[in-house]
């Protein structure tokens, strides 16, 4: 009863426009005041522990990472090698669309930077050339949730903390089901585009002008291979892998693309600064919130419920999938990983399934709930874009999510999608 109360609280702050975080701290507030078994210097101490990571140092190290790229002018030159890659496929700007979010995927590790970033540049031009503006902003915002999953993510850092895995480990488990979303995505495109006789890239392909293109984006394409590469190797920890990247990111930005000002490098700090601030300011206010969960026997209660289907295949993923995508609908991605991850993946566990392969089904779906409607960020920031009412857009949203949730089902079934390349760098068996 008090595990369904506290729920039912947190999800009446959210509805009333309360910050995710406020609302996680002032509720085990209420709890210790109304009950009085703990002394109020609990919530600091579990919003200290909950920070108490080493990985975590990674995180605002990523996001300056992709700060820069973004300051840096990459996104043009990724455009560019998208549309040389397959701008020529019918639905060429839709395509462009999600390959470019697949390319920058690999240097944000963000989602909602994604679709800031390419909805910006990819959006206006989708609708110059005649596709629906909720098209547009839906497929935008689904394919941004690659950044969540492929490597950097600042996702699987923060489930990696909050389960004492590696973050190598879920780095080289999220790079195949982020291509797998990625390719699933382009087929649905590709579909639809037949069927509404959408535009396609009409320039003939010179290969000079794909060897230029190339040649202007490999320079940052060169930061996942470095980091993955350096993480499953062993040659650095991904907070060292972090330190790296924001070096790289720097000599790209000031010596061989030479498009860095002190403004722009200031400005890039400053929203980095921002950006980490309201991370670890949920992250904290997660700590004291989960800690009550499990006193209440919440997180007892919901592993010992899928547990329950562990002899059923079937059922267990149909239990697993829907109330991931239940409570992504009203509980943002980060607070979501770090509150419920643990038990899930324990749950995941006790029922066969390998602890990569569990977390890398949880990511997505806790990261597609940034896309679903009625609270999902990336969902605002896409329409916002668009300039289009969020009901059409969320219409336009229901045969991308279909196909992610179609993945999340793929990853439960087929193991291979998260475990060959872990196995591959000796992380694991398969």
């Amino acid at each position: 009863m008090e595990a369904i109360i506290l729920v039912t609280a947190l999800c009446i702050f959210i509805f009333l426009g309360a910050p995710v975080g406020i609302a996680l701290a002032v509720l085990p507030v209420v709890y210790i005041l109304l009950t009085g078994e703990l002394p109020l210097s609990t919530v600091p101490y579990q919003m200290y522990e909950a920070l108490a990571s080493p990985p975590l140092i990674a995180v605002p190290l990523f996001l300056f990472t992709g700060e820069l790229m973004n300051t840096g002018n990459i996104t043009e030159r990724l455009l560019a090698l998208s549309r040389e890659l397959v701008g020529r496929i019918r639905g060429g700007l839709a395509q462009i669309n999600i390959v470019l979010s697949m390319l920058f995927a690999g240097i944000s590790g963000s989602a909602v930077a994604d679709t800031a970033t390419v909805g910006t540049v990819m959006i206006p031009a989708m609708k110059k050339s005649g596709y629906p503006p909720a098209f547009a902003a839906a497929l935008t915002a689904i394919a941004s949730t690659i950044g969540g999953i492929v490597p950097p993510s600042i996702a699987m850092i923060l489930l990696a903390s909050g389960l004492g895995l590696s973050v190598g480990a879920l780095f080289s488990a999220g790079i195949l089901p982020g291509l797998l979303i990625g390719m699933l995505l382009m087929v649905t495109v590709y579909v639809m585009a037949m069927r509404d006789k959408y535009e396609r890239y009409t320039e003939p392909f010179r290969i000079t002008v794909f060897v230029r293109v190339v040649a202007e984006a490999i320079v940052p394409l060169l930061i996942p291979v470095v980091l993955v590469g350096g993480i499953a190797l062993g040659v650095f920890t991904a907070t060292e892998a972090g330190a790296i990247t924001v070096l790289m990111a720097l000599v790209i930005g000031l010596v061989v693309y030479r498009s860095f000002s002190w403004s722009s490098l200031a400005g890039a700090m400053i929203r980095t600064t921002k950006l980490t601030g309201s991370v670890f300011f949920i992250l904290a206010a997660s700590g004291p919130f989960g800690w009550l969960l499990n006193r209440v026997g919440a997180l007892q209660w919901l592993e010992g419920w899928l547990a329950g289907y562990a002899g059923t295949p079937i059922l267990f993923a149909l239990a697993l999938v829907g109330f991931i995508l239940l409570v992504g609908t009203v509980i943002e991605a980060v607070p979501a990983i770090v509150v419920l991850g643990p038990t899930l993946v324990q749950a995941c566990v006790i029922a066969g399934y390998n602890p990569l392969q569990a977390g890398m089904v949880i990511v997505v779906g806790f990261i597609l709930g940034a896309v679903s409607p009625p609270v999902g960020i990336i969902y605002f920031t896409a329409a916002k874009i668009a300039d289009e009412t969020l009901e059409k857009v969320a219409i336009a949203l229901i045969p991308f999510m279909l196909v992610e949730v179609f993945a999340m089902f793929l990853l439960l079934w087929v193991p291979g999608f998260s475990l060959w390349l872990p196995a591959l760098f000796g992380f694991t068996k398969f």
